[in-house]
């Protein structure tokens, strides 16, 4: 004889052969043979029991995390850096914060010098460089941010698709590292 177990939706847990175990579980219910067999070689959807018949019923559509993909995109372009006047400007979340801080000082004492390390190196600049750098890069991480805000609108609308994901971005003003190899 044949049996099944099931969980409390439904879904078949186990099989049992009373030729081969020994212990069938109390709550286990007899199906017919070729149904038994049916429940091994069919694994295209998922077997319940409803209204004491078993069938198989299609995998659930699982659609993808589209708002943490997007986020995930947003993060990585968000940190691929911007140009302000010739100089090549980290955008990653420690250097945006460096640069923030950088132009408080900045604002506080219209005099204020330093030695600001960018892609390329070490540059002296002053308070109105540090604040066009600090604009810049707020301004580009924005568009990031806009541009995730977009998409998510989209996703809820039920008109996103995925060629969406690569587009809108603000462009990349640094060189990729990996063509300078």
């Amino acid at each position: 004889m044949k049996y099944a177990t099931f969980d409390e939706s439904g879904s078949l847990l186990g099989r049992y052969d009373s030729f081969v175990h020994r212990a069938i579980p109390d709550d286990a219910v007899e199906i017919p043979e070729n149904v038994y067999f049916q429940t091994i070689r069919e694994t295209d959807g998922v077997w319940r029991m409803v209204d004491g018949e078993l069938i198989k019923e299609p995998f659930p559509k699982i659609l993808p995390a589209y708002a943490q993909l997007v986020a995930a995109e947003r993060f990585k372009r968000e940190a691929i850096g911007v140009e302000v006047e010739g100089m090549q400007i980290e955008t990653t979340r420690d250097s945006q914060a460096l640069i923030a801080s950088t132009g408080l000082s900045a604002v506080l004492d219209p005099d204020y010098r330093c030695n600001f390390k960018t892609v390329t190196g070490f540059v002296e600049i002053g308070s109105a460089q540090i604040i066009a750098i600090a604009k810049a890069v707020r301004a580009h991480v924005q568009a990031c941010f806009d541009r995730e805000l977009t998409l998510l609108r989209a996703i809820e609308s039920g008109e996103y698709h995925d060629d969406m994901l690569s587009q809108g971005w603000p462009e990349p003003s640094l060189p990729d590292p990996a063509e300078q190899q």
